[in-house]
């Protein structure tokens, strides 16, 4: 049976227990205070701005569990097209980086078997992300790291569309990576505050 996702924006929600409160609190200052905030994407702070961001917090840790609720959130973007984009957040149950990789390579097939290929595209987040060909203490890492585990749902189309207005959409990586890499830089510090918050790995 499909769990239900609790959605959060910045209004408190009737029945909203501490630790939800606390996990998008933390979600919450990431996306302002680092992503948005030294501009690690571009097109985040005008949907933020207007309120336009779906929060949704996934209720269980099993795998299927999970991808039944990408699924739902999948059929809400097509309902609620005042929905920009879903972050739907993962608490528990891929706190291992790899169970989180194997979580991922299913829920981009599971977009391909419900044929949102296209429409829908992926974004992946962790605590303990790791580049290919990088170290696990490389700062370029914490442009994909993130206070819990997340799978990013954007719509395609208005990425593309964001894209087409950014005068360097193919240079954005490189100058994250850089941005990250620099000495005392304040990114680095403003990422490391918000990627190990105090929760239970379970």
């Amino acid at each position: 049976m499909l769990a239900a996702n609790r959605e959060l924006g910045k209004e408190s929600v009737k029945g909203e227990s501490t630790i939800e409160s606390s996990i998008l609190q933390a979600t919450r200052e990431w996306l302002e205070r680092f992503v948005i905030a030294h501009d690690i994407c571009p097109f985040a702070g005008r949907e933020f701005r207007r309120g336009a961001i779906r929060y949704a917090i996934a209720e269980s840790g099993e795998l299927e569990d999970c991808l039944h609720e990408l699924a739902a959130e999948c059929r809400r973007l097509d309902e609620q097209p005042s929905i920009a984009t879903t972050l739907l957040i993962l608490p528990r149950g891929v706190a291992d980086f790899d169970d989180y990789l194997e979580l991922l390579s299913l829920a981009e097939a599971l977009l391909d078997a419900l044929g949102y290929v296209g429409v829908y595209q992926l974004a992946s987040f962790h605590p303990d992300y790791v580049f290919d060909g990088v170290t696990e203490e490389d700062p370029a890492n914490h442009t994909n790291r993130s206070p819990y585990p997340m799978l990013h749902l954007l719509r395609e189309g208005e990425l593309e569309r964001a894209l087409r207005h950014h005068p360097d959409p193919e240079g954005i990586p490189e100058r994250n990576v850089a941005l990250l890499r620099e000495p005392d830089s304040l990114a680095l510090t403003a990422a490391k505050a918000f990627t190990r918050p105090a929760w239970p790995r379970q």
